[in-house]
């Protein structure tokens, strides 16, 4: 948990410089987040001034303390843009303490659009912010044990872990080992800057992780992983070339879609419930563009396995890697992925072992199959207490579900987890009062949490339009009819096997649609990319089958596939009948 300490204020540094291992030119960026003074200039000038809106300068540091200026396209005039701000935040493995959610729900109502969004990376998101108010938000969150640091940037961001409030060990290991990974990667200097801008001016809050963690931090001055500036000792007064994501899982467990994310770990328990060691996969990433050859998504590597007393070495030592050879010259290419895919996963391990982390790394430790858990309904929490998953179309809360939410968390003092799915877990529900939550949460559409809609179950959307910027088309609203029309399809066909679906307003692939059965991907009005193959239990990528199709042609261009996957292979899911279909006949099936 986040604590509360009086610290100094730094003394003021050098300016940094900008280098590369590989001794190339940087970006104008690189060199721009360099002389920021640690993600300070020009946001701290811009902050307080009068204009509605921040300049791109300011705008890209803004990101790194967790919030994007957006304008809603629907709601602009010629020449005079709808400015607002999104802000997402810090909450590793998802944990909510009840206390942060009224203070959020509050928030959104006072200062923001009144809803609340649970993200994929198992986090909530605030829209409608005004610049003038920003300040406000973020100075409440702080005070009230939350944090938007690195919820977006070019950093480490949220850490994912099951939501799954078990207290069982190997799940309170995964979940303890995410919340140690994002104190240890939280950076030094920024930390400074964070609460320098919005604690009220004067540092009187800082984020002191546990007394493990602040030992291991000491080890990024290390002469193998140390960046040279002793601010940031890891990270390097530029930070890392692009946004860096980390997962924490137990085995069996692919709640987290392990295998796209930067670091994807694996945490094995003892029989006497300690942490014994980890499985490391590297290398996975979502984000792409269209029409440019050069970006893709990609799975994760499995690097090897560590025993406990080795992980954050590991850790520091690979994104080091990631801080010295990824591109800083070419952003769309920077992610580590693309690094793991140009030099290939042998070269990142001689490197790794003979520079960063010096040691060998142990051939993977075997696993259980992987499977997608959301932990919806009823559960036992543990002896005398319950949580209870309860599931959000999109991740978007409002209107009644949000009131009733909040008065549930405030009258019966409970906590919350949010799931990569977009879900709420209500946790800590005592015995006495599981018949009264269920009864309000009948009243609010949640009648038969056993017999929830197979296809809404794990279907995921991106907010896109109107007030993300990248966005080419919708996701989010017009998910709910999508279902529908594919439901009804299946129904048509007497099929009575569900698919993994998930929707994009654009390829950056933020609600990881390149891992689904069947994906529909942004690419012009009303037009789609089609992407199909991806598993059930996430672990293998989807392929793209149609650049552009119209969202009007859905059932049309679909049909023969399912009829195809119903004569032919309905013993096996959706995703793998696909995956076993030679590419031609099922791009002459989408002709027809």
């Amino acid at each position: 948990m986040i604590k509360v300490e009086k610290v100094n204020k730094p003394k003021k540094d050098k300016k940094p410089t900008v280098c590369l291992a590989n001794g190339l030119e940087v970006s104008k960026f690189e060199k721009f987040k360099g002389n920021s003074k640690y993600l300070k200039e020009p946001l701290a000038s811009e902050l307080n001034n009068d204009s509605d809106h921040f300049t791109n300068d300011a705008v890209q540091l803004l990101k790194f303390h967790g919030s994007y200026q957006q304008n809603n396209r629907e709601k602009r005039n010629p020449g005079n843009k709808d400015w607002q701000m999104m802000l997402r935040l810090r909450s590793p493995g998802g944990e909510i303490p009840g206390k942060l959610f009224l203070a959020l729900d509050e928030l959104s109502n006072q200062l923001g659009n009144s809803t609340l969004r649970a993200t994929t990376r198992q986090a909530f998101q605030m829209h409608g912010i005004r610049k003038e108010n920003l300040k406000t938000v973020i100075n409440t969150i702080i005070k009230s044990m939350g944090s938007t640091l690195a919820a977006c940037g070019d950093i480490n961001r949220n850490v994912m872990a099951p939501a799954a409030p078990y207290k069982k060990p190997d799940y309170i290991n995964a979940r303890n080992l995410a919340v140690k990974v994002a104190d240890f990667l939280t950076p030094f200097a920024a930390q400074g800057t964070f609460l320098e801008l919005w604690a009220d001016g004067d540092l009187e809050y800082k984020i002191k992780p546990e007394a493990d963690i602040e030992i291991e931090r000491k080890s990024q001055f290390k002469k193998n992983v140390f960046s040279g500036n002793k601010e940031e000792p890891l990270y390097g007064s530029t930070y890392l070339p692009r946004k860096f994501k980390c997962a924490v899982t137990v085995p069996g467990d692919n709640s987290v879609d392990l295998l796209t994310n930067d670091i994807g770990i694996v945490a094995f328990t003892s029989d006497k419930g300690k942490l014994e060691g980890c499985n490391f996969y590297i290398g996975g990433g979502m984000g792409r563009t269209h029409n440019t050859e050069e970006t893709f998504a990609r799975i994760a590597d499995p690097l090897g396995y560590v025993d406990e007393k080795s992980i954050f070495e590991l850790i520091q030592s690979i994104v080091a890697i990631q801080r010295d050879y990824g591109d800083r010259r070419s952003r769309k290419h920077a992610r580590m992925k693309y690094l793991l895919q140009d030099k290939g996963i042998k070269w990142f391990k001689e490197v790794l072992t003979t520079k960063y982390y010096k040691k060998q790394i142990k051939p993977l430790r075997k696993e259980p199959k992987k499977k997608l858990i959301d932990y919806l309904g009823w559960h036992k929490q543990n002896e005398g207490t319950w949580f209870v998953g309860i599931p959000l179309l999109s991740g978007r809360l409002a209107g009644e579900k949000k009131i009733q939410l909040r008065r549930l968390v405030d009258k019966y003092d409970l906590n919350l987890r949010l799931t990569p799915n977009q879900d709420i877990l209500l946790c800590d529900i005592a015995e006495k009062f599981k018949a009264e939550i269920t009864n309000i949460l009948t009243n609010i559409g949640y009648k038969d949490l056993k017999n929830i809609n197979e296809i809404e179950r794990h279907a995921l959307a991106c907010p896109a339009l109107p007030l993300c910027g990248l966005a080419i088309t919708e996701a989010e609203r017009i998910l709910p009819d999508i279902l529908k029309r594919i439901e009804l399809l299946l129904n048509k066909l007497e099929i009575n096997k569900t698919i993994l679906f998930r929707m994009t307003g654009c390829p950056n692939g933020c609600s990881r649609p390149y891992m689904a059965e069947l994906a529909l991907v942004g690419s012009g009005l009303n037009q789609y990319q089609l992407w199909l193959g991806g598993s059930k239990n996430l672990e293998r990528l989807a392929k793209p089958y149609l650049q552009k199709m119209s969202l009007d042609d859905l059932e049309k261009t679909i049909k023969p596939l399912l009829i195809s996957w119903k004569e032919t292979s309905i013993d096996k899911d959706f995703g793998d009948f696909i995956n076993e279909k030679d590419s031609s006949f099922l791009i002459n099936l989408l002709k027809n």
